[in-house]
């Protein structure tokens, strides 16, 4: 497998934490060094303007996932923009259009960052009634730390991004398994009781 695969798979699971850390680590990193290229359309990234308005939207991020109630309402958001960051970043990537579809890249992204997103998503209620919302922004905090890593190994050390991504994966298969398990179910007493 290309380590261009593994790249793109580590970056795709850095948007599904945080969709603009790595979009915009990749636009400064393809215009000011030669670490990262990116063919068009992708380099649409290293323009001026685009790198302002992912450092805007990076900066109204990490806030705003950091305020009580506001957090989940950026969450919505997140469910669209990180799929479509994640699309991005794994098509992006060099040589993984030469190895696949455009749109089968996508689509590989949109799924990785999507369910990722999806992970973090079904953490935030458990934490919200765990803690009264206080352990919110310390788990978004965590989240942003984990897509600033996956990016940097994704970009430095692939191998090591997609085994991150994939223990991360694990992890939070395991955890939402484990939150369905505990989960209280209606037995055949409650539903006549009630009905």
């Amino acid at each position: 497998m290309d380590a261009s695969l593994f790249s793109a798979f580590g970056l795709a699971s850095a948007a599904g934490f945080n969709a603009f850390v790595p979009l915009l680590s990749v636009g400064l990193l393809a215009r000011y060094t030669d670490l990262v290229r990116l063919a068009e359309p992708f380099d649409i990234l290293t323009q001026p303007w685009m790198l302002g308005v992912l450092a805007a939207l990076a900066l109204i991020d990490f806030i705003a996932d950091k305020v009580p109630a506001l957090d989940h309402l950026w969450h919505g958001l997140g469910a669209l923009v990180s799929p479509a960051a994640g699309a991005v970043l794994f098509a992006s990537q060099q040589n993984v259009l030469s190895d696949l579809h455009p749109a089968v890249a996508a689509l590989a992204g949109l799924v990785v960052a999507g369910g990722f997103h999806g992970g973090r998503a079904a953490a935030r209620p458990i934490s919200t009634a765990a803690t009264g919302g206080l352990g919110n922004p310390v788990l978004s905090l965590l989240e942003d730390v984990l897509s600033a890593i996956l990016t940097a190994a994704a970009l430095l050390l692939p191998l090591l991004a997609f085994g991150l991504g994939a223990g991360l994966l694990i992890l939070l298969s395991l955890a939402a398994w484990g939150a369905l398990l505990r989960r209280p179910r209606a037995t055949g007493l409650d539903r006549r009781s009630t009905g």
